[in-house]
């Protein structure tokens, strides 16, 4: 169970900051439930799950440790390419949706790995390749930075530095 003020990875949202843990009534069922909101939101978007859900994924923020192990893995390759777009899309969608994020951070290095292969050759990632990989590494990057207490672009930076430096 979270507390008032903790952080969270909320499914699609992103991070959020449990704001209150209240009693709502909905449909005539009376439940206790988080109210969240994305601490990137700038629209104030109010989110509110019931405690026990278990359609919608929560997880706690990782720690500095597994952080550190994370970004370190931005040294190796990520996943093995597949060049059939809607494989490989269903493939990294699925991994995402584990919310593993040794495994999401694998996508997200694959994605770079080729966006920075595809800008040497003066083109562009597919476009499908290039939303998931803007919507999953805002997210693991924005986690990151927390865990390591850095800005979201200094992890961005060093996550260049160490997929350029490996190739």
């Amino acid at each position: 169970m979270y507390n008032i003020g903790d952080l969270l990875i909320y499914s699609a949202h992103g991070i959020c900051r449990v704001d209150d843990i209240c009693e709502k009534t909905i449909s005539g069922i009376t439940r206790m439930y988080y109210v969240l909101h994305p601490i990137e939101d700038n629209h104030q978007l109010t989110i509110s799950t019931p405690i026990h859900n278990d359609k919608v994924v929560m997880l706690d923020l990782i720690q500095q440790d597994e952080a550190l192990n994370i970004l370190s893995s931005f040294k190796k390759p990520g996943i093995k390419w597949n060049d059939k777009a809607n494989v490989r899309s269903n493939l990294f969608k699925d991994i995402v949706n584990t919310g593993d994020r040794k495994e999401i951070a694998k996508v997200v290095n694959t994605l770079w790995r080729k966006k920075l292969e595809a800008e040497q050759n003066d083109k562009k990632l597919y476009e499908q390749d290039q939303k998931l990989l803007n919507a999953v590494q805002k997210i693991l990057f924005m986690e990151l930075s927390i865990s390591l207490d850095k800005s979201a672009e200094e992890i961005e930076e060093l996550v260049k530095e160490m997929i350029k430096a490996s190739r």
